[in-house]
């Protein structure tokens, strides 16, 4: 958990809180009860402190996005539709922000 809390820049009452409020979030446990986080757990950690903290979400509001999240409703492939006509040069400055994040996802291997 140590290493955990260092990677993330959370105190581990922190995780330990993380755990009981969202299900996905389950280390491992070792021998003596050490909890052993997998890289995907400490990728949902700093999915969820960018939620709590920089985006500034209520636990609830974080738990809902990561539901949503994965059941494909937000995200890079989410349709997106221009509210009114003068949010036109909006919509396309994020669809070729999309195209870009995408093309570097590629490259990542992801």
């Amino acid at each position: 958990m140590r290493e955990a809390s260092r990677l993330a820049q959370v105190p581990p009452h922190t995780l330990r809180f993380w755990e009981n409020k969202f299900g996905e979030l389950k280390p491992s446990r070792r021998d003596g009860g050490h909890r052993r986080y997998s890289r995907a757990d400490l990728e949902l950690i700093l999915d969820i402190k960018d939620l709590l903290h920089r985006k500034k979400m209520t636990v609830a509001g974080a738990r809902r996005a990561l539901i949503d999240r994965r059941r494909g409703k937000t995200g890079f492939d989410a349709p997106l539709t221009a509210q009114t006509p003068g949010d036109n040069s909006q919509a396309k400055l994020l669809r070729e922000v999309r195209k870009e994040l995408k093309a570097i996802l590629d490259e990542m291997g992801r």
